[in-house]
């Protein structure tokens, strides 16, 4: 088994592993989203009015949440709080939610 070695940025700062931002993002889903979201591959939903992240690509690319994670992401419930997200941990939780999406059907 070989161990990854961190990959440096041409400023010196180390970036995450892919394992590390999925374990990151993860984490931020279990301790931010998971009373209300399904952070799972399968299951429903904790809240009624919230969707199972693993369905999120059904309705728009994960990848377009960044920018509303780091300004201040807002839903059309009243139940939902405001989050905003550092931008490492952005990349960390897309990274995860990319990781459990469902697939479509054609």
């Amino acid at each position: 088994m070989s161990v990854e070695e961190p990959a440096v940025r041409p400023d010196g700062v180390f970036e995450n592993t892919q394992a590390e931002k999925l374990g990151q993002g993860r984490a931020i889903a279990e301790t931010v989203c998971s009373t209300c979201h399904s952070i799972e591959t399968e299951g429903a939903s904790p809240h009624p009015d919230a969707i199972p992240f693993r369905d999120l690509s059904k309705h728009y690319p994960v990848e377009s949440l960044a920018e509303p994670l780091g300004e201040g992401i807002m839903v059309g419930h009243p139940d939902m709080p405001v989050f905003e997200f550092e931008p490492d941990h952005i990349d960390s939780l897309i990274t995860y939610l990319e990781s459990i999406q469902s697939p479509h059907e054609l």
